[in-house]
């Protein structure tokens, strides 16, 4: 049987408004960040800021992919369009790595040839004030993720969390580099991209796992199990099978029962285990519960 927990409507409400409130901020801050980069020399403010303005590609293709997650099923994709949120969030790790790889070059670049300069005390308020204002976005995006279950909005929130790394970095460097260290700030420049890489391979994993229909979790697995076996007519969990489709879960469940049990009896069963399975994870699109007759001589296993 088919669900609808969450309203796909409602989703796209949600994610489209606070990826336009942060698309918004990071077109200004990164604006900012690039103006007093180069006029104020910091080499590490500047990294940050063409680190900022990668946020509004990726944020634009979580609006993209959530217009598309949310179409109904068509005769060419008859299982939904959710998996447009793991390609969103794949294509935002490649591009996030991308990303990292290019600001770390041109750390070395200013630290081999030692063309190190002494950034004004300007960029240090101008740094702070960013570490603020990514922190915020990466709380409302977190937020929105969680509350609409979906890997798009919650891969893009740490993405603001890693803006938040690199600003702290920045600020480092800035102010070491002001302290007579002017290796410093390209320093931190470098150490910037390695957080924004390692941001990068991890949400590249997540979303090639979420690609090839990774199961759940092995505790919630388990804690499902346990759940089902609760039910005094279920004798045994013969198998229980997930795979994540995007922000949604489809479940296979095959279950042993009495061999006399009537088919009456057997589709109160399959009710009864189709509403664990909903109460336990909740964002299920599709559970499907097969009731197989035990052998009679068959014991629950301790």
């Amino acid at each position: 049987m088919r669900f609808n927990i969450i309203d796909d409507n409602d989703r796209y409400k949600t994610a489209t408004n606070i990826t336009l409130i942060t698309i918004i901020i990071n077109i200004f801050l990164s604006i900012i960040k690039i103006f007093f980069g180069i006029s104020q020399n910091s080499t590490a403010l500047l990294a940050d800021g063409i680190h900022t303005i990668s946020d509004v590609g990726s944020s634009i293709g979580i609006i993209l992919s959530f217009m598309i997650s949310k179409k109904p099923e068509d005769d060419k994709h008859q299982y939904g369009h959710e998996k447009a949120e793991s390609i969103a969030t794949l294509i935002l790790a490649i591009f996030l790595t991308a990303v990292g790889i290019k600001i770390g070059f041109g750390a070395l670049k200013i630290i081999i040839t030692n063309q190190t300069v002494v950034p004004k005390a300007l960029t240090i308020w101008i740094t702070l004030i960013s570490i603020i204002v990514k922190e915020v976005q990466f709380r409302l995006c977190m937020y929105g993720g969680k509350k609409i279950n979906s890997k798009a909005l919650i891969a893009d929130a740490w993405h603001h969390r890693s803006d938040v790394f690199s600003s702290i970095a920045a600020l480092i460097g800035i102010i070491g580099s002001r302290l007579g260290f002017s290796f410093l700030d390209p320093l931190a420049g470098l150490i910037v991209s390695i957080i924004v890489i390692k941001v990068g391979i991890r949400l590249f994993i997540e979303g090639c796992n979420d690609l090839m229909d990774c199961s759940l979790e092995k505790e919630k697995i388990n804690k499902l199990i346990n759940n089902i076996k609760s039910s005094k007519k279920i004798i045994h969990v013969k198998q229980l099978r997930t795979r994540k489709h995007g922000s949604k879960v489809f479940v296979d469940i095959k279950v042993c029962v009495d061999p006399n049990m009537t088919v009456s009896d057997s589709q109160y069963i399959v009710k009864e285990v189709e509403t664990i399975v909903i109460n336990n994870i909740g964002n299920v699109k599709e559970v499907l519960v097969y009731v197989n007759p035990c052998n009679i001589n068959y014991k629950h296993p301790l």
